[in-house]
């Protein structure tokens, strides 16, 4: 049995960051300039392992300074639609024989890198939604 499933606690939703702690503020000001400076990339689909840009786009604008371009993600006509779905269900083959306890480790380090980059994923829906 693996380590991180030995350390399971009971869930416990994550706390909001106290900003008042100047540490935090500093923390979330440092993720708002990273994220800042990454504004107006271009983002490809992915399709398994494939990452495919296409000429058509879907285009993120901040709504709070309609001037600045989020990002461009690439948009999938109905045969790459059609392409990621039979990818899919071919993935599923294979993964639905993996046993619970590692699809779970998957999960938890997910949850990790998600706690671990909280500013970064705040910042950027701050952009995204708009927010002061």
């Amino acid at each position: 049995m693996s380590t991180l499933l030995n350390t399971i606690k009971p869930f416990v939703n994550e706390p909001f960051i106290d900003f008042s702690i100047e540490v935090n503020k500093l923390a979330m000001e440092a993720a708002l300039a990273k994220v800042k400076a990454g504004l107006g990339r271009e983002y490809p689909l992915h399709i398994g392992s494939d990452q495919v840009m296409t000429d058509a786009k879907i285009v993120s604008i901040n709504p709070g300074n309609v001037d600045e371009i989020i990002g461009r993600v690439s948009k999938a006509n109905t045969d790459l639609a059609e392409r990621a779905m039979q990818v899919a269900l071919n993935t599923f083959e294979a993964w639905k024989k993996v046993p619970a306890a590692e699809r779970a480790e998957y999960l938890f380090k997910a949850a990790a890198l998600m706690r671990a980059r909280k500013h970064e994923f705040s910042a950027l829906m701050v952009y995204e939604a708009g927010k002061n």
